[in-house]
């Protein structure tokens, strides 16, 4: 199996071809239309339905014209896209003659909670055709840009953590790169330039103005009001989606960068319950965000929330992009932001050789290399461990010993591994380097002494401050530490906040377990609060 493509693993699950009872069924779902050979029923970039073939076949290829697959009569042409709505990441056109039966995502997801087990083939086959243009860097945007540049990482990162296929192009070493830059006379400021499916092209794109670009972000209508809105995509933000989607409520996600929080950045999560061999943070938070999207939660990422205000029997949610939304209740779910060390040129660093996170894309620009990682939590141990599998050398620094703050079983793993070294009583004193890269890594040691090592990448894992600055005017109790405080005189539970049809769970509030599974917990248990709330105020 080793080396092998996805597609090649498992082709018979990723796309399947389904019997004369199920295609009967999913006809009554959606309707029946005609194309001619050669004709596209969807361009890269379009909006498109899923589309059941009955008839001929339908041909599936990349922005390039590259044939990904051909579908059959009894096979079916869609991925995740179209479950949630957003614009096809690949071309669809008709092999002759050929009838299909076009089904939109309000009804694609009716089928997938309504039918079991042929909702249970489709879903994975959704998942699974995701994961496959994942892997072949097929149907979302080029980036062209150095790969040690900051900007070229930040977007990496940004379509990384949200899920969405990308190739990026190298111009000192791709003659087609080259080409492009040319193409568009771009600067050295405009770079990475950026082409989109749908043909524009983008100068050193803002996150947001490329999640415009590629249908990330769909508008918002303002006159519909939620049942709920939900602030936050991590852990807490999407079990609260899940919970509320499948038990009818209407329901949006919002969150300023992508889903899965802190947690979807951990490379390995091994004492989440139900998964002994354990699971990566962004497998655990992608498989949620899709179930939340089954249940026809809507998703606005990236998009932040300004202000809360509250208003007769809702609350208005002021949004960066200038839009906004009113729903009947609220709950708080941002989480923290990552703590930064105190060091004046910090700033030139980040995003090329200063991470908050340890994924692939890191792992490889850490290939041989040796690494300094900051921090004595598990998230801090996790990202060790697997860095470890990369790096020449992990250099763990930390304040004090890892036995306060870290989970045994990491300690002991670190401990097994040869390449991570781990320096207790030690703080980082200075970053040296140029050009916006890393270079060298001072630190002053327990008995003050100063150790000086030749390292491009700093990883820190240092704790994170709530992120609750959003909430200033809105009339939200906070603790002395700006988490959101507990407030049990409404309802009597600690999810509770001083405003009533606003709750706080996971991270962000005063007194919460930093654990995934307590925040999904709570995530889980606030959907009953709601379900209480609006009872009482309809």
């Amino acid at each position: 199996m080793a080396g092998q493509t996805i597609i090649e693993q498992r082709r018979a699950q990723m796309f399947p071809v389904l019997g004369a009872d199920e295609i009967a069924r999913l006809k009554r779902a959606g309707a029946e239309r005609e194309f001619a050979d050669g004709e596209y029923l969807a361009h890269a970039g379009d909006r498109a339905d899923a589309f059941l073939v009955t008839d001929g076949e339908l041909v599936i290829s990349g922005p390039g014209g590259d044939v990904i697959v051909t579908h059959g009569p009894g096979s079916f042409a869609g991925e995740l896209a179209q479950l949630s709505g957003r614009p096809a990441l690949v071309d669809v056109r008709a092999k002759g003659r050929t009838r299909v039966v076009a089904i939109d995502p309000a009804e694609l997801r009716q089928i997938l909670i309504s039918e079991a087990e042929l909702g249970e083939r489709i879903m994975r086959a959704l998942i699974l055709r995701r994961v496959g243009l994942l892997e072949q860097g097929t149907g979302g945007p080029i980036i062209v840009g150095a790969e040690d540049s900051g900007d070229v990482l930040r977007l990496q990162g940004f379509l990384t953590r949200n899920g969405h296929p990308f190739q990026r192009l190298d111009p000192a070493s791709d003659g087609g790169a080259s080409a492009i830059l040319d193409k568009y006379a771009a600067e050295p400021g405009d770079l990475p330039i950026v082409l989109c499916p749908d043909g524009s092209v983008l100068r050193n794109p803002t996150e947001h103005q490329l999640a415009r670009c590629i249908g990330l972000l769909q508008a918002i209508d303002p006159a519909k009001v939620y049942d709920v809105a939900i602030v936050g995509a991590g852990p807490a933000g999407l079990a609260a989606a899940v919970y509320a989607g499948s038990e009818g409520l209407s329901a949006i996600v919002l969150d300023c960068r992508a889903f899965g929080g802190q947690a979807g950045a951990s490379a390995r999560i091994e004492n989440y319950l139900g998964f002994p061999t354990g699971i990566s943070g962004m497998a655990l938070m992608a498989r949620a965000y899709n179930q939340a999207q089954k249940f026809g939660v809507e998703m606005a990422i990236p998009d932040e929330v300004q202000s809360l205000h509250r208003g007769e029997g809702e609350f208005a949610l002021k949004l960066a992009s200038g839009s906004s939304l009113k729903a009947r209740s609220v709950i708080v779910a941002t989480g923290a932001r990552y703590r930064q060390l105190a060091l004046g040129n910090l700033s030139e660093f980040d995003g090329s050789s200063v991470h908050y996170w340890a994924s692939p894309l890191e792992a490889r620009l850490c290939k041989n290399q040796d690494v300094a990682l900051v921090g004595a939590g598990n998230s801090a141990g996790q990202a060790a461990v697997y860095l470890a599998g990369h790096a020449a050398k992990v250099w763990v620094i930390a304040r004090r010993g890892l036995d306060a703050t870290m989970s045994r079983y990491l300690i002991d793993r670190i401990a097994a591994q040869p390449n991570i070294e781990v320096v207790t009583g030690a703080e980082i004193t200075a970053l040296e380097g140029n050009s916006g890269m890393l270079r060298t890594v001072r630190w002053k040691n327990r008995d003050g002494g100063e150790t000086a090592k030749a390292i491009a990448h700093l990883f820190l894992f240092i704790g994170a401050q709530p992120n609750t600055d959003w909430l200033a005017a809105s009339g939200i109790r906070l603790c002395e530490k700006g988490f959101i405080a507990a407030d049990g005189r409404h309802e009597g539970s600690p999810l509770d906040t001083s405003m009533p049809g606003v709750y706080a769970i996971g991270d962000v509030r005063s007194g919460s377990i930093k654990r995934v599974a307590s925040a999904v917990g709570e995530g889980a248990a606030v959907v009953a609060r709601i379900h209480r709330y609006l009872a009482d105020a309809a």
